[in-house]
Protein backbone atom coordinates (compact mmCIF):
# COMPACT_ATOMS: atom_id res chain seq x y z
CA UNK A 1 0.00 0.00 0.00
CA UNK A 2 1.22 3.42 -0.46
CA UNK A 3 2.06 5.17 2.42
CA UNK A 4 1.64 8.85 1.36
CA UNK A 5 -1.79 9.02 2.62
CA UNK A 6 -1.26 7.70 5.80
CA UNK A 7 1.79 9.58 6.89
CA UNK A 8 1.40 12.91 9.12
CA UNK A 9 2.21 16.49 7.41
CA UNK A 10 2.83 19.74 8.50
CA UNK A 11 -1.19 20.51 8.43
CA UNK A 12 -2.43 16.86 8.65
CA UNK A 13 -1.14 16.05 12.19
CA UNK A 14 -1.97 12.35 12.39
CA UNK A 15 0.84 11.78 15.11
CA UNK A 16 -0.29 14.80 17.67
CA UNK A 17 -1.14 13.15 20.97
CA UNK A 18 -4.44 15.25 21.41
CA UNK A 19 -5.66 14.20 17.63
CA UNK A 20 -4.77 10.56 18.49
CA UNK A 21 -6.41 11.11 21.56
CA UNK A 22 -9.56 12.51 19.90
CA UNK A 23 -9.76 9.71 17.08
CA UNK A 24 -9.65 6.78 20.00
CA UNK A 25 -12.04 7.98 21.83
CA UNK A 26 -14.29 8.41 19.28
CA UNK A 27 -14.17 5.23 17.70
CA UNK A 28 -14.05 3.65 21.00
CA UNK A 29 -13.65 -0.09 20.99
CA UNK A 30 -14.79 -0.21 16.96
CA UNK A 31 -12.75 -2.67 15.04
CA UNK A 32 -14.45 -2.23 11.71
CA UNK A 33 -12.22 0.41 9.32
CA UNK A 34 -15.85 2.03 7.65
CA UNK A 35 -17.59 2.11 11.49
CA UNK A 36 -14.38 3.95 12.74
CA UNK A 37 -14.58 6.57 9.70
CA UNK A 38 -18.00 7.20 10.49
CA UNK A 39 -17.84 7.84 14.21
CA UNK A 40 -14.83 9.59 13.17
CA UNK A 41 -16.78 12.12 10.53
CA UNK A 42 -19.22 12.56 13.09
CA UNK A 43 -17.25 13.54 15.76
CA UNK A 44 -15.18 16.23 13.95
CA UNK A 45 -18.69 17.39 12.24
CA UNK A 46 -19.78 18.27 15.43
CA UNK A 47 -17.43 18.37 18.28
CA UNK A 48 -15.68 20.98 16.46
CA UNK A 49 -17.86 24.07 14.95
CA UNK A 50 -17.87 25.65 11.76
CA UNK A 51 -16.14 29.24 11.78
CA UNK A 52 -15.83 31.42 8.58
CA UNK A 53 -14.16 34.10 10.40
CA UNK A 54 -10.83 32.78 11.27
CA UNK A 55 -7.46 34.74 9.72
CA UNK A 56 -7.07 33.77 6.44
CA UNK A 57 -3.68 34.83 6.48
CA UNK A 58 -2.55 32.82 9.83
CA UNK A 59 -0.98 28.71 8.56
CA UNK A 60 -2.78 27.90 11.76
CA UNK A 61 -6.25 28.39 10.50
CA UNK A 62 -5.34 25.40 7.93
CA UNK A 63 -4.76 22.64 10.55
CA UNK A 64 -6.15 20.12 11.73
CA UNK A 65 -4.33 20.28 15.37
CA UNK A 66 -5.22 23.88 15.54
CA UNK A 67 -9.18 23.22 14.42
CA UNK A 68 -9.07 20.71 17.66
CA UNK A 69 -7.33 22.71 19.98
CA UNK A 70 -10.03 25.84 19.64
CA UNK A 71 -12.96 23.59 19.14
CA UNK A 72 -13.73 25.68 16.31
CA UNK A 73 -12.51 25.47 12.28
CA UNK A 74 -13.64 25.92 8.99
CA UNK A 75 -14.33 23.62 5.61
CA UNK A 76 -10.45 23.39 5.34
CA UNK A 77 -9.20 22.68 9.30
CA UNK A 78 -11.89 20.23 9.56
CA UNK A 79 -11.20 18.22 6.61
CA UNK A 80 -7.48 18.19 7.49
CA UNK A 81 -8.58 17.01 11.25
CA UNK A 82 -10.40 14.02 9.88
CA UNK A 83 -7.74 12.91 7.41
CA UNK A 84 -5.47 13.59 10.93
CA UNK A 85 -7.55 11.38 12.45
CA UNK A 86 -8.47 8.60 10.03
CA UNK A 87 -4.09 8.03 9.45
CA UNK A 88 -3.97 8.19 12.84
CA UNK A 89 -6.23 5.00 12.70
CA UNK A 90 -4.38 3.45 9.74
CA UNK A 91 -6.81 4.60 7.32
CA UNK A 92 -5.56 6.27 4.18
CA UNK A 93 -7.65 9.83 3.61
CA UNK A 94 -6.37 12.91 1.90
CA UNK A 95 -8.01 16.59 1.35
CA UNK A 96 -9.60 17.40 -1.71
CA UNK A 97 -10.78 21.12 -2.81
CA UNK A 98 -13.16 22.74 -5.30
CA UNK A 99 -14.25 26.51 -5.92
CA UNK A 100 -18.48 26.50 -4.84
CA UNK A 101 -20.69 28.83 -4.86
CA UNK A 102 -22.05 29.24 -1.68
CA UNK A 103 -25.20 30.55 0.02
CA UNK A 104 -24.59 29.94 3.35
CA UNK A 105 -23.37 32.98 4.15
CA UNK A 106 -24.03 35.91 6.79
CA UNK A 107 -24.23 39.45 5.69
CA UNK A 108 -20.83 40.24 7.15
CA UNK A 109 -18.62 37.47 5.65
CA UNK A 110 -21.07 38.26 2.30
CA UNK A 111 -19.35 41.67 2.40
CA UNK A 112 -15.57 41.07 3.63
CA UNK A 113 -15.32 37.93 0.86
CA UNK A 114 -16.87 40.61 -2.00
CA UNK A 115 -18.31 37.24 -4.02
CA UNK A 116 -20.47 34.59 -3.48
CA UNK A 117 -17.94 32.03 -4.61
CA UNK A 118 -15.98 29.91 -1.84
CA UNK A 119 -12.46 29.10 -3.61
CA UNK A 120 -10.84 26.05 -2.62
CA UNK A 121 -13.85 24.27 -0.51
CA UNK A 122 -12.41 21.36 1.34
CA UNK A 123 -13.61 17.76 1.86
CA UNK A 124 -11.88 14.98 2.91
CA UNK A 125 -11.64 11.62 1.31
CA UNK A 126 -11.05 7.81 2.92
CA UNK A 127 -10.09 4.55 1.30
CA UNK A 128 -12.48 2.48 2.60
CA UNK A 129 -12.87 -1.53 0.70
CA UNK A 130 -10.47 -0.16 -2.14
CA UNK A 131 -12.49 3.19 -2.81
CA UNK A 132 -11.88 6.82 -2.10
CA UNK A 133 -15.26 8.05 -0.66
CA UNK A 134 -15.61 11.67 0.18
CA UNK A 135 -17.30 13.79 2.94
CA UNK A 136 -17.59 16.85 4.05
CA UNK A 137 -16.96 17.60 7.77
CA UNK A 138 -17.61 21.61 7.81
CA UNK A 139 -20.97 22.24 8.69
CA UNK A 140 -21.96 20.80 12.70
CA UNK A 141 -25.76 20.57 13.14
CA UNK A 142 -26.59 23.45 15.38
CA UNK A 143 -25.20 25.52 12.12
CA UNK A 144 -27.35 24.23 9.78
CA UNK A 145 -30.55 24.27 11.70
CA UNK A 146 -30.05 28.34 12.07
CA UNK A 147 -29.43 28.11 8.41
CA UNK A 148 -32.52 25.75 7.45
CA UNK A 149 -30.30 22.90 6.03
CA UNK A 150 -30.12 19.52 6.21
CA UNK A 151 -26.98 17.95 7.85
CA UNK A 152 -24.65 16.64 5.66
CA UNK A 153 -24.90 12.71 6.42
CA UNK A 154 -22.37 10.12 5.50
CA UNK A 155 -22.60 5.88 5.57
CA UNK A 156 -19.04 5.22 4.25
CA UNK A 157 -19.70 4.24 0.79
CA UNK A 158 -21.40 7.28 -1.02
CA UNK A 159 -20.09 10.74 -1.72
CA UNK A 160 -21.50 13.08 0.77
CA UNK A 161 -20.13 16.23 -0.53
CA UNK A 162 -22.41 19.26 0.00
CA UNK A 163 -25.48 20.96 0.23
CA UNK A 164 -27.17 21.16 -3.12
CA UNK A 165 -30.62 22.69 -1.93
CA UNK A 166 -32.02 23.76 1.58
CA UNK A 167 -34.85 22.37 3.37
CA UNK A 168 -37.22 24.89 1.63
CA UNK A 169 -36.16 23.74 -1.87
CA UNK A 170 -34.14 26.66 -2.27
CA UNK A 171 -30.31 26.31 -4.76
CA UNK A 172 -27.85 26.31 -1.71
CA UNK A 173 -24.19 25.21 -2.96
CA UNK A 174 -23.03 24.70 -6.84
CA UNK A 175 -19.62 23.02 -6.99
CA UNK A 176 -17.96 25.15 -10.04
CA UNK A 177 -14.07 23.74 -10.48
CA UNK A 178 -12.63 20.54 -8.76
CA UNK A 179 -8.72 21.38 -7.77
CA UNK A 180 -8.48 17.38 -6.54
CA UNK A 181 -6.99 15.94 -3.92
CA UNK A 182 -3.86 16.15 -1.88
CA UNK A 183 -1.18 14.53 0.06
CA UNK A 184 -1.07 17.67 2.69
CA UNK A 185 -3.20 21.03 2.66
CA UNK A 186 -1.45 23.09 -0.37
CA UNK A 187 -1.65 26.03 1.94
CA UNK A 188 1.03 28.42 -0.39
CA UNK A 189 -1.36 27.56 -3.17
CA UNK A 190 -4.21 28.35 -1.30
CA UNK A 191 -3.09 31.82 0.28
CA UNK A 192 -1.80 32.78 -2.93
CA UNK A 193 -5.56 32.67 -4.15
CA UNK A 194 -7.21 34.00 -1.00
CA UNK A 195 -4.53 36.70 -0.83
CA UNK A 196 -6.40 37.99 -4.49
CA UNK A 197 -9.92 37.14 -4.00
CA UNK A 198 -10.35 37.98 -0.02
CA UNK A 199 -8.09 40.88 0.46
CA UNK A 200 -10.20 41.86 3.52
CA UNK A 201 -10.32 38.43 5.23
CA UNK A 202 -6.63 38.38 6.20
CA UNK A 203 -6.67 39.09 9.81
CA UNK A 204 -10.45 37.56 10.16
CA UNK A 205 -13.65 38.82 10.77
CA UNK A 206 -14.76 40.24 14.64
CA UNK A 207 -18.22 38.35 15.65
CA UNK A 208 -19.62 34.62 16.45
CA UNK A 209 -20.52 33.40 13.16
CA UNK A 210 -22.77 30.04 14.27
CA UNK A 211 -24.65 32.72 16.24
CA UNK A 212 -24.99 35.41 13.47
CA UNK A 213 -26.22 32.41 11.61
CA UNK A 214 -29.40 32.71 13.25
CA UNK A 215 -29.98 36.39 12.51
CA UNK A 216 -30.19 35.84 8.65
Amino acid sequence: MDETYLRPTRLIESEDPAVVAFAEKAVGGETDPKEKVLKLFYAVRDDVRYDAYLPLGDIASYSGKEALAMGKGWCVSKAALLAACARSQGIPARPGYADVRNHMATPKLTEAMGTDVFFWHSYCAVLLEGNWVKCTPAFNKSLCDKFGLKTLEFDGETDSLFHEYDRAGNKHMEYLNDRGPYADVPYEEIIATFRAEYRNMQDGIEGDFEAEAGET
